[in-house]
């Protein structure tokens, strides 16, 4: 365990964002997985602007890639096409 105060501090924090960023990256995988299983056209065109957005915020808080966010963007943008 941390010895001093500003390592103590410094673990709980690292606790915090790590429940936070777990939160969200499991979040934006349910939504990817939700619009990938999607056969209608119409809903996965309404919520394709949803889980890009939610893509692009991971990787804006450097909790995922910026690529790998692209890539699924990219990836989710031709399976909606597809359909």
């Amino acid at each position: 365990m941390a010895n001093h105060k500003s390592a103590i501090k410094r673990a709980k924090q690292s606790e915090v964002h790590r429940l936070h960023n777990k939160y969200y990256s499991k979040t934006t995988r349910n939504a990817v997985r939700s619009l990938r299983e999607t056969t209608e056209k119409a809903a996965a065109i309404e919520l394709l602007p949803k889980v890009a957005s939610m893509l692009d915020k991971l990787a804006k808080q450097n909790v995922i890639h910026k690529n790998k966010a692209s890539n699924l963007k990219s990836s989710l943008t031709l399976h909606v096409n597809s359909l």
